[in-house]
């Protein structure tokens, strides 16, 4: 069973929605970003993202792209990122799902970084730049360590795109809720209700929604159409500006726990 299904499924019981936060692994530095998720899983996420550093993104805004340029800057390697995902899995009871750009996975080789994932206590990956048809050797690798594997879909995918991404997906499918880069917005796209609706239309069971998500009416409106609703840049803007008893303020807020 999907361990980042079982996490939403249980968040929608609950209270609705799952709340899901993502940090960048390593920022500001080791220590702190493992007190960051484990705050955050402490005061509200369901599911944690984490990130891993890269030096090219295509799909991260300024504030992201800022924190992990540190990270790289400071000698980052990627042993780091599973020692993260072992002492948050070890913490909390939150499924730690890591997102990357695929030619990390592809260099390490899909079968090791899965397995090495899942010795961590991964429920397994985001990979905003793969797509479903060449993803056979990943999908493989996620199988065989029992991992989640997710995809993203957009507001311009088609129909047949979002049939392949709802057969591909484990755990959820992540709707992308504008065509751009993460970021603080001051509305949610209009889009992101269609790509939920097409995308479950498509047979996804669970669709959560990011990008753009960055206060609590924001979550509440994502809410009413979503099972998950995913908060990155601001979360790493209240771990920059005020440390992890900010992340842990914020995320009380956004999740509706305080």
């Amino acid at each position: 069973m999907s361990r980042t299904a079982t996490a939403i499924d249980r968040a929608k019981e609950q209270k609705g929605a799952a709340f899901i936060g993502y940090l960048p692994a390593g920022y500001p530095d080791r220590d702190t970003s493992i007190a960051a998720a484990i705050a955050l899983a402490n005061s509200g996420a369901d599911v944690i993202e984490i990130g891993i550093p890269y030096s090219d993104p295509v799909m991260d805004g300024p504030v992201i792209q800022q924190a992990t340029t540190e990270v790289l800057g400071r000698g980052f390697r990627l042993d780091e990122v599973f020692e993260v995902v072992k002492a948050v899995t070890d913490a909390t009871d939150a499924a730690v799902v890591v997102m990357t750009y695929y030619n990390i996975i592809d260099r390490m080789g899909p079968e090791t970084f899965a397995r090495r994932l899942a010795e961590a206590g991964g429920a397994g990956a985001i990979t905003p730049d793969l797509i479903p048809d060449e993803a056979a050797e990943w999908i493989a690798a996620a199988e065989k360590h029992d991992l989640d594997r997710i995809f993203l879909a957009a507001p311009t995918s088609t129909q047949e795109r979002h049939r392949a991404i709802a057969e591909a997906s484990r755990g959820f499918v992540y709707g992308v809720s504008l065509m751009g880069v993460t970021g603080k917005r001051a509305a949610v796209s209009d889009a992101a209700a269609q790509v939920v609706q097409t995308s479950k239309a498509a047979g996804a069971e669970r669709v959560c929604v990011g990008l753009g998500v960055s206060t609590r009416a924001h979550v509440e409106e994502i809410s009413a159409y979503a099972d998950g609703v995913i908060v990155g840049t601001a979360l790493v803007a209240a771990l920059r500006d005020g440390g992890v008893d900010a992340v842990a303020s914020l995320t009380a807020e956004l999740s509706g726990r305080s």
